[in-house]
């Protein structure tokens, strides 16, 4: 049954990164917001620091705004950490002839994206490979019809061999062709 089914999970949200950058953001949020309520009482509500005599007219209102922003910040990355959006699987069927690429999205009613394809649709698995800045290695389900449908999480990019390695194999899989974009 394995030889003729994949399943690949895909991790979303809940990586390591979300969760150092989500607790940064709170704690540093929190602090500038107590900094700058405490520039405005004239009440030190910093144990480590004084910061009561911050002068509120424009230290205290700048310490708050960017404290309030830092903390909703933090609030929206805990949201998606606990909803884990992005998570899914790919499963390759081939009993079935379909792709199925299934995620979790926001709350509503389309919490949960299911997309299917008939294997008779699919042209090819096209690999993306973008160096520089924001680099992008990226598998795609490649459709007659030209779209194309990542495959692939958002996460750090793997090596370009093994990237090369799993789009080879799955294209090995499900008998296609195997194309650079």
């Amino acid at each position: 049954m394995s030889d003729q089914i994949r399943q690949e999970k895909i991790v979303g949200s809940r990586r390591f990164s979300n969760y150092f950058w989500a607790l940064l953001l709170l704690i540093g949020g929190l602090m500038f917001l107590l900094a700058g309520i405490s520039s405005y009482l004239k009440i030190n509500l910093l144990p480590f620091t004084n910061t009561s005599e911050l002068v509120f007219i424009p230290q205290g209102i700048v310490m708050m705004f960017y404290g309030t922003l830092s903390f909703g910040l933090s609030l929206y990355i805990i949201a998606t950490l606990f909803w884990d959006i992005g998570s899914g699987y790919n499963e390759y069927n081939k009993i079935e002839n379909l792709v199925k690429v299934v995620r979790k999205g926001f709350p509503g009613k389309n919490r949960e994206i299911l997309l299917t394809y008939p294997l008779n649709n699919i042209r090819s698995i096209g690999i993306k490979i973008s160096e520089g800045l924001n680099p992008q290695r990226i598998i795609y389900l490649c459709l007659k019809d030209e779209r194309k449908i990542p495959l692939t999480p958002v996460q750090q990019p793997d090596s370009i061999s093994d990237l090369e390695d799993q789009a080879a194999d799955l294209a090995k899989f499900l008998d296609l062709k195997l194309e650079n974009l």
